[in-house]
């Protein structure tokens, strides 16, 4: 899609205008893979890149930090993330510039990067990837059709409601989780329903932004360690649509839970529901924003999930990314991953 519309050829002749020297590597997928991160690094290092440059959605971001940490560290990507082996990163990546040309993951305001070897699923990231540059104009994202709007807008409202219950919150991370929830539940479905819609993208772009500042200074908690499970073994089930499969019964499960109570309902009066008083509150709010976006009916059997992988899937989720559980306001065993997974399978 870089192709495309234009924006590659944009940022290519900024770059010859600079008098800066580029090399393209153009084969990450949508969910990008161990050894496309190995391909990338290697031309990286025979083309000596000064610097790496992320441009496209979350999956070219997140490829464009893993590159930069084996352009210049030796061995094998997955050495390094907690999957793994966990190594220490030795050698200082190099640098990444990040050009969004979406507005779902936040990854050009985080360090993370999440790729897959095929059967895990796995976020890594360290204070040396951070982009040291990120753009982020809404511009680039007036082409992106409605339903990948709808997955990537919920991604992003679900790093925000993640970090907002997360047991490591604070007053910073809160500050930008409510106002990307509000963006998103202003804006989210006129930009669904209007690509066109400079403000509405804005909104968005600016609310996926505020997100990531939510995973960098909070953090996602076990709703996302469940969908990376899903989509590791999926590979072509969008990170946005799997989260959005799932999200009703996972806060469900939270409301029920008594947890955060609180934080639920003021979660439902920024997303909309300006009269909220009970938890559930919020699953309603967020129902309707999933039902004027169109992704309501979305089902995990389109994709090829079958009810009996489910219990591996729970397995998957607590032993590749556990760490995020720890966040979760509430203990979420592995049986309460399941059951939300059946509940939610269609």
């Amino acid at each position: 899609s870089v192709k495309k519309y234009g924006y590659l050829s944009r940022l290519e002749e900024q770059l010859d205008l600079a008098g800066t020297a580029h090399v393209l590597f153009d084969k990450i997928l949508p969910n990008p893979v161990k050894e496309h991160v190995m391909e990338g690094a290697a031309l990286a290092r025979e083309n000596g890149c000064d610097f790496v440059i992320g441009l496209g959605g979350g999956s070219s971001i997140d490829s464009s930090k893993a590159i930069a940490v084996m352009a210049t560290n030796d061995g094998d990507y997955w050495d390094y993330i907690s999957g793994g082996k966990g190594k220490e990163v030795l050698a200082k990546p190099l640098p990444v510039v990040a050009i969004t040309t979406t507005a779902g993951t936040g990854t050009e305001a985080d360090p993370f990067a999440v790729v897959t070897n095929g059967q895990e699923k796995i976020g890594f990231g360290c204070d040396d990837t951070f982009p040291v540059l990120a753009v982020v104009d809404p511009e680039l994202m007036v082409s992106i059709p409605p339903h990948l709007t709808a997955y990537q807008g919920f991604d992003a409202l679900f790093h925000s409601t993640e970090g907002y219950i997360n047991k490591t919150a604070n007053e910073i991370s809160d500050l930008f989780a409510l106002r990307a929830i509000e963006l998103i539940g202003r804006s989210l479905a006129k930009a669904v329903a209007n690509g066109s819609d400079s403000d509405a993208r804005a909104d968005v772009a600016l609310a996926n932004t505020l997100a990531g500042m939510v995973e960098s200074t909070s953090g996602c908690i076990s709703e996302h360690s469940m969908e990376h499970a899903m989509s590791a073994y999926h590979h072509k089930l969008p990170h946005g649509a799997g989260l959005i499969m799932i999200s009703r019964e996972y806060y469900t499960f939270m409301a029920n839970a008594k947890a955060c109570d609180e934080r639920l309902i003021a979660m439902a009066k920024a997303l909309g529901f300006k009269d909220a008083k009970d938890p559930m509150d919020f699953v309603k709010a967020l129902t309707d924003l999933q039902k004027a976006c169109g992704v309501d009916q979305l089902k995990m059997s389109d994709y090829g999930i079958t009810l009996e992988e489910l219990p591996q899937m729970a397995a998957n989720a607590k032993e590749t990314m556990g760490g995020l559980f720890e966040g979760d306001p509430v203990l979420v065993s592995e049986e309460a991953v399941t059951e939300i997974y059946r509940r939610s399978y269609r």
